[in-house]
Order: structure tokens, then sequence, then C-alpha cells
């Protein structure tokens, strides 16, 4: 099913509010050729809104996600995440074969997300000007690490590479030790992967009144680049490099991470008059005239070091202050606040699973597909019989 060309932006969003608000993507058909995180974490929050999602992999290279530990019924946990409620073709993209049962399925799939190098898609046949030829409602969608142009576009690269090369790197830490590696993937997931989704529904968007589809170009460097919002305007126009520690949102102040007694961790972010005040009342520090940042801030490093976490936490729990315990994943997991917003969920096989944090009511989770596990079914469905379909497959199309 492909949305109507005729429909206006609008009458397009009350359609959606008619077909439901459980599924409010219900009718757009993704392609998606991404392995690792950025592609598919794109194509996942679309199927968590209800877009059909095909993923297409190589049987003989697996996507390294899927063999992560810890695995559950055969796949890693982070794997069943990323790809749930998706189905999957195995499908050697190599194969003399390959380029036309993608083209037939662009006949179906009006959209189509991919994450190579680029260059690549155009050798197998497979780029945007040959696919709009059999479908000018096409949205391809490419995302990279630093975009089709540019002296860098054939680099590698992973997310500490653009944190790095877009400067966001050089502000983040202390200065005694430098930039340290994130457990979050920034540039991969908010600087490539929601950009692509944001792209790809607004031009969904578009297409309801041009009728054609488009071609997104989406860099991770650059999107980490734009996601340092106050820092580089700063200094583009006359402020200072940033530098660790060096602003009060990155360590100069009183906004910081404190150690406790039992080595754990307490988060301040009271910068406002009204929650500083109140911090410096509850911690005993006399801060009337306002001391120095540096001041105030040993202080309460001094105060919280002398007692334990927990303490800490009993409290200051009440009070409007802008402080938070850090907390594991673990204990995250088991916070009051994600399990009232049904953040965590249990599938049947046992396994725990995020929820969606999209703002739409939450859909079953539905499990991530064997690798190319609906393949036949989707060859039949593009008109290959099944002598045709085992030909194929022992002719290496399915490898």
């Amino acid at each position: 099913m492909r949305f109507s060309v005729s429909l206006s932006p609008v009458k397009f969003f009350r359609l959606q509010v008619e077909i439901g608000l459980k599924t409010p993507l219900k009718g757009l058909k993704v392609l998606d050729l991404s392995t690792l995180l950025p592609g598919p974490y794109a194509s996942m929050l679309l199927a968590d809104l209800g877009a059909d999602i095909l993923r297409v992999e190589s049987a003989s290279r697996h996507d390294l996600v899927r063999g992560m530990p810890p695995q559950i019924d055969g796949q890693s946990a982070a794997f069943g995440y990323l790809n749930r409620g998706k189905q999957s073709l195995a499908l050697n993209l190599k194969h003399p074969e390959a380029v036309k049962v993608i083209s037939e399925l662009v006949g179906e799939y009006d959209i189509l997300i991919e994450q190579f190098r680029p260059g690549v898609m155009a050798r197998l046949g497979l780029d945007y000007e040959t696919l709009r030829q059999v479908n000018p409602q096409l949205i391809y969608c490419s995302i990279t690490g630093y975009g089709q142009t540019g002296p860098y576009r054939d680099r590698a690269g992973h997310d500490i590479n653009y944190l790095a090369l877009s400067g966001a790197a050089s502000h983040m830490g202390r200065k005694s030790q430098g930039p340290a590696p994130m457990g979050l993937q920034v540039a991969d997931v908010a600087a490539g992967s929601h950009p692509a989704v944001i792209s790809i529904l607004a031009a969904v968007i578009g297409r309801q009144s041009s009728g054609e589809g488009c071609y997104l170009d989406i860099s991770m460097a650059d999107n980490t680049l734009a996601l340092q919002a106050l820092m580089v305007p700063a200094a583009l126009n006359g402020g200072k490099d940033p530098e660790p520690e060096g602003n009060f949102l990155n360590g100069a102040g009183v906004y910081d991470y404190y150690r406790t007694a039992d080595d754990r961790y307490i988060s301040v972010g009271s910068l406002e008059p009204q929650f500083r005040q109140r911090l410096a009342q509850a911690m005993n520090i006399q801060d009337n005239p306002p001391l120095e940042e540096r001041q105030f801030k040993t202080l309460l490093q001094q105060k919280f070091i002398h007692r334990d976490l927990n303490s800490w936490c009993e409290q200051l729990a009440a009070l409007d202050i802008c402080v938070e315990p850090v907390l594991t994943v673990s204990e995250a997991a088991q916070h009051p606040q994600f399990i009232a917003r049904q953040m965590i969920v249990t599938r049947d096989n046992g396994e725990r699973q995020l929820g969606s944090a999209l703002g739409f009511e939450r859909q079953p989770i539905r499990s991530a597909p064997r690798c190319g596990e609906q393949a036949e079914q989707i060859m039949i469905q593009l008109g290959y019989s099944p002598g045709e379909i085992e030909t194929l497959r022992e002719s290496g199309l399915f490898d």
C-alpha cells in the first residue's frame, strides 16, 4: 500500500488519525539494507510507529550486533531490540539476480535505507538514480559517516571519530584527563538515526503534494557538529573554543557529578537561583551572598563525600532542586518512573526489552526475524515459483 499522492499534508495527517494513533505510519513500506546501529535504530523507530520494515541482509556476513552477548533464542538482546517487528530477506547483493529482486521490491517498498560507503550501491546497480526509474516516488536515505561529498566521503569511521572530528570531544571529560569514550552512541543515534527518521518523514509529507520521492544524504559527522547548539555558535562568533570544564554546562560550575562516600555519584543540575538556594539550604552551605562557582562546588563535594548515595537520596529526593542519583542501567530499569512509563517490557519468552519512547500508544513488542526468515514468502509474493526459488537458493542468491 502506498499513500495516495492526491492527499494534502493536512488530509494525510487526518488519515493517520482515522487509521489510529496506535500505528500512525501504517502503509509505509521500508527496505532496510543497513547493519549495526544507525540504520537499524532508525528503521526500528519507524517500525514502532507501524511502518512495514523488510530487512535485507547477508546470510554469510552476519550483522555484528546479532552475535553480541547475551544471546536470547539464538541472537543478541540488542539485535532483538533493534530489529523487533521487522521481516528479513537474506540476499547476496553481488548475485546477478539481486538487482532484479531489489528493483521488484522497490515497486512496493517506497522507502529505502542504506548504510554502505559512498559508491557501493552504484557499483551494485542499486543507486538512487537507477531505482527511481522503477519508482519515481522512492525516498532513498543514505546514512554514512561523512556524507556523499567532501574529501572524507570514502573514509571509514565510528561514533568516537565523528565526535572527535566535529569538535564535540574537545569539550568533553576533564581538563586533567581529556575526553573519555562514551557508552552512549551519540553520533550513531542522535546524529544518524534521528535525523534520518526526521528527513524520511518530512520527505513523505512532501511527497503528498509533489508526487515525487527524493534522495537523502545523512552525514553523522555533519549532524554531530550541528548537535552542538550552544557551543559552536558562540565559538563561531567571537567566543573561545569550548574546552573541558570551561563552561557552566561541562563542569566549570555546580552542574556536575559528585562522588559519595560509597564511591557512587550524584548529579547536580541546580543552575537556576531558586534551585541553588534550596540546595545550599539542604546541604547547610552559606550561599548568601552567592559564593564563587568553584568555591560552592568544592563545598558541595566536601559534603557529598561524607555520606553514601542512599543516604543523600533519602534526604534530597523530595526536594525540587534538580538533583538525582547516578544509577546503573539495572537500577534505572527498576526505577518507579520508568516502570510507570512502561519503558521496560517483558515478552512472552521472558526477554526483557526497552519499550518505545515515542509519544504514541505502545504496541505489543514483536520479535526480531531470523536471518532470511521471510525469504520464501517474499519471493513468492514477487511471483517466483517454488522451483525458481530453489534454483536461486542453490545459485547463492540467499547467501
